[in-house]
């Protein structure tokens, strides 16, 4: 329940504080703001889980926790988004593409994992399928950023002195981020790995996700979908980084801060 809470207010207290501060850069740009809103303000529900692996994180925990991360997520952005760029910049959102968008490539393949997961507990099919899509979950996860910085990678060079203004404000986000994570954690003394996937839940945001929502935003919002894979581009790098800076930064060999409070559940 610690670690669950922590997660929530750093993501949903905590970060949203700091992307409205690094949003006020580009709010002359109605594009540029939208696309940075929308990714900076959900948390990674996928490939966090990953790198969170590799850094020796709670990994298991972070993925319990995944579905009620989006559930938030989904519910808050809207109300993010209205306090962030203002009911000006929501007015030429067409809501009916960016419906299609949610439905289709999201609340779709949510409902038809929820069915595995229920089918898994009484059939042996279900826990097939199950099984299959864990073992195949980090080159199915390759194959989707492959394919997601192959489509756009050109039109993000074609808006490259125009996108060079977040590159600045995307990597400081992630050290800000990982700051906050870490704070958050030891005041909730948690234990080493729980503090570790914090900061990384903290520091990485759902490009993926929103990327189909920022492709269905109006043509004068053309740059949010680039502005969205210029993230993943920089968060990429800095994952890679994290992976081996967070366990320096929380070493294995560190007093658990919550030994004295009794381990937590797994």
């Amino acid at each position: 329940m610690r670690f669950l809470v922590t997660v929530l207010v750093a993501n949903f207290t905590i970060v949203p504080v700091i992307v409205y501060g690094l949003s006020r850069f580009v709010a002359d740009d109605r594009a540029l703001l939208a696309g940075l809103l929308l990714v900076l303000l959900t948390p990674c529900v996928d490939y966090v889980i990953v790198f969170t692996g590799l850094a020796g994180g709670a990994k298991a925990r972070l993925l319990a926790a995944a579905p009620l991360l989006m559930l938030v997520q989904m519910l808050l952005l809207p109300l993010y988004l209205l306090l962030f760029a203002g009911a000006d910049t929501l007015a030429v959102v067409e809501m009916a593409p960016f419906a299609e968008a949610f439905a289709l490539l999201i609340a779709a393949p949510l409902a038809a994992a929820a069915l595995v997961q229920a089918r898994a507990r009484r059939h042996r099919a279900g826990r097939m399928i199950e099984e299959i899509m864990t073992a195949s979950m980090v080159p199915l996860m390759m194959a989707t950023l492959a394919i997601v910085v192959g489509s756009q990678i050109a039109a993000v060079g074609a808006q490259a002195a125009a996108l060079a203004r977040l590159l600045p404000l995307y990597v400081a986000f992630v050290v800000l981020a990982v700051a906050v994570g870490r704070l958050a954690s030891r005041t909730a003394c948690l234990d080493v790995a729980a503090t570790r996937a914090v900061m990384f839940s903290s520091a990485t945001r759902n490009s993926l996700v929103v990327l189909p929502l920022a492709l269905a935003l109006p043509p004068s919002l053309a740059l949010a979908p680039l502005a969205v894979v210029t993230q993943t581009l920089v968060e990429l790098v800095a994952m890679v980084i994290l992976v081996r800076l967070v366990p320096r930064l929380v070493p294995a060999t560190a007093p658990a801060d919550a030994t004295a409070a009794g381990p937590l559940p797994p």
